[in-house]
C-alpha cells in the first residue's frame, strides 16, 4: 500500500495459519527484536485450529481515544491510526474498557498501552502476512471499508463466528462450552 494513504488492515481469519509471522514483524519494527508479548498485533488460539490475528479495527469514532484521561492517545492526520504517547500514558486501562474489540493491552515492560499504529501506513504484519502468501491480512484503502467499529469484536467473539462457519453452530457452541 505504501505511505500515500489512509489503510485499514482487511482480516481474513479462515486464512490464518497461526505461524505468528505478523508478531514477529510487528515486534521487530517497533521494539528491534522477536517479542510476540510487545506486538500489537496478537494471534489467538481458543479453539485449536482456529487462529485469530487480532489488532486496532481503527474504529471511525475512536473510542479508547475519547476515553483517554491523560490524553496519551491520539489519531494520526496521516494515517488515521491510533498513537500513543508512551510518556503520558499511565495504563490506566481506560482504553482497553473503551475499545469494543479489547485490544489495547499493556506493554511487558512498560508501563503504557500498545495499539497498532499501522507502521506510519505500510503495515509490516501485512507484509510478512502476504510474503507467506496466506492472505489473512491485506493492507486496503480505509474509504472502502465502511464501518470499522462494526468489526470490532473480541477474540472469543471473532472465534465464535469462525468457529460458526467452519463447523457448524452446534459444534461450534460444544467446542466453545455454550
Amino acid at each position: 500500500m505504501g505511505k500515500s494513504g489512509q489503510v485499514w488492515i482487511r482480516r481474513n481469519y479462515e486464512n490464518c495459519s497461526g505461524c505468528r509471522r505478523c508478531t514477529v514483524a510487528c515486534s521487530l519494527h517497533h521494539e528491534g527484536r522477536i517479542w510476540p508479548e510487545a506486538s500489537r498485533v496478537r494471534v489467538f488460539m481458543l479453539v485449536p485450529g482456529i487462529e485469530i490475528p487480532h489488532l486496532c479495527f481503527q474504529c471511525e469514532d475512536y473510542p479508547c481515544v475519547e476515553s483517554c484521561p491523560t490524553g496519551a492517545l491520539s489519531v494520526s492526520k496521516q494515517t488515521g491510526a491510533v498513537v500513543v504517547q508512551m510518556s503520558s500514558c499511565t495504563a490506566c486501562g481506560q482504553c482497553i474498557e473503551a475499545c469494543p474489540g479489547k485490544v489495547p493491552h499493556l506493554h511487558p515492560e512498560g508501563n503504557y498501552i500498545v495499539i497498532c499504529n499501522l507502521c506510519d501506513g505500510d503495515p509490516e504484519c501485512v507484509k510478512a502476512c502476504q510474503k507467506g502468501r496466506w492472505n489473512a491480512l491485506a493492507a486496503t484503502p480505509k474509504g472502502k471499508v465502511g464501518s470499522t467499529r462494526g468489526l470490532a469484536r473480541t477474540p472469543r467473539e471473532l472465534t465464535q463466528e469462525v468457529a460458526q462457519r467452519i463447523l457448524g453452530k452446534e459444534t461450534a457452541e460444544e467446542v466453545l462450552g455454550q
